[in-house]
């Protein structure tokens, strides 16, 4: 998700204010969450003893612009936390709130007010009135539980926007349509690419015979160009003693989001063990590295693995294939010495660049992640380490003249990162390439290389993914192709279509033709032709060859793209060159 702008921001965390006053107006009894303004809208959750629905949206609706009308000033106020605990007594969600901040040594609390009669707990930014709103859309109703926690109590969350004018609304209404179409899940079960089904666990993908396909492309492409960057590849397994993971630090920084231990019961001379499915795949790379002792000669070591790692995400984030519970990293290791870090860096942005590109992502937004502010004690290693890997990264991004953002909270609790970031034609961020560097992990395992000078010295180890999760990464191109994948990813490259059944037999030798040259095709031949153009749109297959007398006389087929352009007649030798020298482009057609 993108960084909000601050007037984006203040619009939407304004709107779901007034949406916080209408619910309270119209279920007095409603206990307050959270609103805050998001990516393209807000939200606010509610705990209703009402149960509400999409339908009652509109009556809604209409009470917030009642309150927007009134022009309502929005004023701030700072309070104490006795002060604040007093006045939202009413409200528990609220109160739980406070002694969070109470906790964390705040000794005072921003109330923002809108008018006399409403009051919410709010850091801000907003409006000056609620007047600046000038149009608004509720859109949807969900469950959500408290503060993400499948533990606490489901709220009622409303989605909404907000806007500056009637123009921009009716611009982000047809946005919003646009989007639907492209919904990765709608697009999966019309093409039958992916399902995720209860009975296997939600969040978890079973992959259909066609994405199989795209997936097995990029695959092989991956391997490919790693293999001419001096990568090794590395399998590890699935599972981990619970010791590996304590060394690692996980079951310290990490355990909310690993799924539970596995204790396998005492078994003839063995202890009582316990497992865990890995979240990540560095400390397995890690101990390949401790299996022997290393040389500087040996560095840097590169090495690669496709894989698959187990997360526990909360129910309520979970969303198709770009937020699941088991996902493929591409995952990559290196392990150098301080003087060739930098260089390392840069061949991995090279890298990124370069595989972007050939996946359509022309546009690209960088992010510098480092450390926060608060919770400094949840980063590990040195103080200096740290000053010096986020110098080091920034200078990099600077020579290169790559423009960037920071990031600032976003490293990881052991080390800083660089993030490149997908824009889609909708100007939607979708998250990556991640390079990292690892101060946690060289000290906790003892990694060691002899160096030049005879002594043991720690190694640098930067962590890497190029296209992030492969569900993830293909569920970002179903969005971002609708379906029609380029070329060389197409489940089904060309639809053959006889006429008539009097070309069956020509049709089905120039499919099997195509086969044995590599190119994915398939004959189709039941019902009327237009039915079988349609099937072929439909399925999104990028070349239609259709094949009547005049083709079976002449030796050639007429050629028709998916978009519904006619190209005419062409030798099919010819159009199988094309093919090739599309795919070899990476061309989308």
């Amino acid at each position: 998700m993108k960084n909000l702008n601050l007037s984006d921001e203040k619009l939407n965390h304004s709107a779901s204010h007034v949406l916080a006053q209408a619910m309270q107006k119209l279920f007095p009894k409603a206990k307050l969450g959270i609103g805050p303004a998001i990516e393209n809208g807000f939200y606010y959750d509610f705990d209703l003893d009402n149960k509400i629905s999409e339908q009652d949206l509109e009556k809604i609706s209409d009470e917030m612009t009642k309150i927007i009308e009134q022009d309502l000033p929005i004023i701030s106020k700072e309070i104490s936390i006795n002060e604040a605990k007093e006045l939202f007594e009413s409200q528990p969600f609220k109160l739980e709130l406070i002694d969070d901040l109470s906790l964390e040594g705040i000794k005072s609390v921003s109330v923002y007010y809108t008018g006399n009669k409403f009051f919410d707990l709010c850091k801000g930014p907003h409006l000056k009135s609620t007047g600046e709103i000038k149009a608004l859309k509720l859109n949807s109703v969900a469950g959500a539980y408290w503060k993400g926690k499948e533990t606490n109590k489901m709220l009622t969350r409303i989605y909404g926007a907000a806007f500056l004018s009637q123009k921009d609304m009716e611009k982000y209404l047809w946005r919003q349509e646009e989007l639907k179409k492209r919904d990765h899940r709608k697009i999966g079960k019309d093409l039958d690419l992916f399902s995720i089904d209860p009975d296997v666990g939600p969040g978890l993908i079973l992959w259909h015979p066609k994405l199989s396909i795209v997936r097995e492309e990029i695959e092989l492409y991956w391997r490919k160009e790693h293999r001419k960057r001096g990568y090794e590849y590395v399998y590890t397994p699935h599972v981990g003693i619970d010791n590996l993971w304590k060394t690692s630090g996980h079951l310290e920084n990490y355990k909310e989001s690993m799924y539970p231990e596995m204790k396998m019961p005492k078994k003839d001379k063995e202890e009582e063990t316990k497992y865990y499915v890995k979240p990540m795949n560095c400390p397995f790379h890690i101990k390949i590295y401790k299996s022997r002792p290393r040389s500087y000669r040996e560095l840097p070591l590169r090495w690669c693995e496709l894989g698959t790692v187990y997360r526990y995400e909360e129910s309520g984030v979970l969303h198709g294939m770009l937020r699941v519970r088991g996902f493929t990293q591409d995952d990559a290791h290196i392990i150098c010495t301080e003087s060739q870090f930098v260089e390392e860096i840069n061949k991995v942005l090279d890298f990124a660049l370069n595989l972007n590109s050939d996946f359509g992502f022309k546009e690209l937004k960088v992010y510098l992640s480092v450390r926060g502010t608060k919770k400094a004690d949840k980063y590990v290693g040195k103080v200096s380490s740290w000053e010096m890997a986020e110098k080091t990264l920034e200078e990099i991004l600077k020579e290169r003249k790559i423009k960037f953002e920071k990031d600032i909270g976003g490293a990881k609790f052991y080390g800083p990162a660089i993030d490149l970031k997908a824009v889609d034609p909708f100007g939607r961020e979708w998250q990556g390439t991640t390079i990292q560097l690892d101060f946690n992990n060289p000290e906790r395992f003892s990694m060691t290389y002899t160096g030049e000078d005879g002594k043991e010295h720690t190694p640098i180890m930067i962590h890497r993914t190029l296209l992030g999760a492969m569900e993830r990464f293909i569920g970002t191109l179903i969005e971002m192709y609708e379906g029609a994948f380029p070329v060389w990813l197409s489940p089904q490259q060309v639809a053959v279509l006889p006429i008539s059944e009097d070309q069956f037999k020509s049709a089905d030798k120039i499919q099997k033709e195509l086969s044995d040259t590599g190119i994915r095709s398939v004959l189709l031949s039941n019902q009327t032709l237009n039915s079988r153009i349609r099937q072929a749109q439909l399925e999104k297959i990028p070349y239609m060859l259709i094949i009547g007398k005049r083709e079976v006389e002449s030796k050639t087929v007429s050629l028709r793209l998916r978009t519904g352009k006619d190209k005419g007649e062409i030798k099919l030798t010819d159009f199988i060159t094309l093919v090739k020298n599309k795919v070899k482009k990476k061309s989308i057609i």
